[in-house]
């Protein structure tokens, strides 16, 4: 039904909350387009706000799994680098033990000079062992066993992994100053074992931090992908895409501008009453 009143300007009442609504809708686009996110705030998505809050603290988590196992690898290669110095220094004690054993042309001097320099590289690798540390944590003394490294992003045991490094000390190698000599050719020949052993060990404990090593970059790897997975789904979810809202900014300038104008028009209808009074 339509009538020329006065008092109530329908036309002008839809056209100003076409208008309010344009207004909104362009105050939205400018908030996205202006902060790069189509969800600010909760008010703006709840189910999404909540949804990206997940995927963002799972990512986040991801990257300090990434950093934990980075540390864990460090750990690895300083024992490592430890592990192949002691491995030197028994090489060196068995070439000496060897040089000992044979009693046909050792005398009294050489097997002293022997066992001097023996006992030194004794020393060393118990200086080697009991010094190796990474930060407040010694590796090599027996000490570093059944520690946990948090690799994943919840507190889940299949996200947590367990490092132990064996004692690589003389003691522990059974190569220690009160077992082992080379100061006569009978203890030398004992020694040649000794050290082998000692040799084979430290080669296993090795063996056991360079597989978790190996297992360790796998998780960085695959941790890695599953970040970047997370950060694509989030960033899906929250940032704005900025062609497609830059489409309905536009729009809505024009909406504005046409709906200005016929408000405009609309306000000027009750003016024809007057005609009819005239």
């Amino acid at each position: 039904m339509s009538s020329l009143v006065v008092n109530t300007n329908l036309a002008a009442i839809g056209a100003t909350n076409n208008l309010t609504s344009t207004d909104q809708a362009m105050n939205t686009a400018i908030s996205r387009l202006s902060s790069g996110l189509q969800i600010q705030t909760a008010a703006d998505n709840p189910a999404g706000y909540v949804i990206s809050e997940d995927l963002n603290a799972e990512a986040n988590g991801y990257q300090t799994a990434i950093s934990n196992a980075q540390n864990g690898v460090s750990v690895i290669q300083t024992a490592s680098g430890a592990l192949n110095q002691i491995t030197n220094l028994l090489q060196t004690m068995s070439s000496l033990a060897l040089n000992s054993a044979n009693g046909a042309t050792q005398d009294s001097q050489s097997l002293a000079a022997n066992q001097s320099e023996f006992a030194a590289l004794q020393n060393q690798i118990d200086q080697i062992a009991q010094t190796t540390s990474f930060g407040t944590a010694t590796l090599l003394d027996g000490s570093f066993s059944n520690q946990v490294l948090q690799v994943g992003a919840f507190n889940n045991t299949n996200q947590q992994m367990s490092l132990s490094i064996g004692a690589a000390t003389t003691g522990a190698l059974g190569v220690s100053t009160s077992s082992v000599s080379v100061s006569s050719t009978a203890s030398a020949q004992a020694a040649i074992s000794a050290v082998q052993n000692a040799i084979n060990t430290v080669s296993g404990i090795e063996a056991n931090v360079g597989a978790t090593q190996n297992q360790l970059a796998a998780v960085v790897a695959n941790l890695t992908v599953g970040q970047q997975n997370l950060q694509a789904a989030y960033s899906g979810l929250v940032d704005v895409n900025f062609a497609q809202e830059t489409t309905s900014y536009t729009s809505d300038q024009i909406l504005m501008q046409s709906g200005v104008a016929m408000l405009a028009q609309a306000q000027q209808t009750p003016s024809m009453v007057l005609k009819l009074l005239g």
